[in-house]
């Protein structure tokens, strides 16, 4: 998230990922997802990600953070849920 690379963050993609978008949100496929990420890194473009606070809970665990970007900063969440010992992206909220 920090470097704002979407392959880097898609390698951690589930199959199928959800993304929201303020009030837009929407299933997508690994690769789709990867792609969605990367549109909104390019009008977006980073300049830091900070977490501000985490938790876990059994086989799942989550992040809030601010992302910094060009065009203002967004309240991320990410999601992930281990699955067949590795840690996968479940879902990626983005707002204002």
């Amino acid at each position: 998230m920090k470097s704002g690379n979407a392959a880097e963050v898609a390698k951690y993609f589930d199959e199928n990922v959800e993304i929201t978008f303020s009030d837009k949100s929407s299933s997508y496929s690994k690769q789709k997802a990867e792609q969605v990420l990367r549109d909104f890194f390019t009008t977006n473009p980073v300049s830091s990600f900070d977490i501000i606070h985490q938790s876990k809970n059994d086989d799942s665990q989550y992040c809030i953070g601010n992302l910094v970007t060009k065009n203002g900063t967004f309240r991320t969440t990410i999601y992930v849920k281990q699955k067949s010992q590795q840690q996968l992206i479940q879902e990626l909220r983005f707002g204002q």
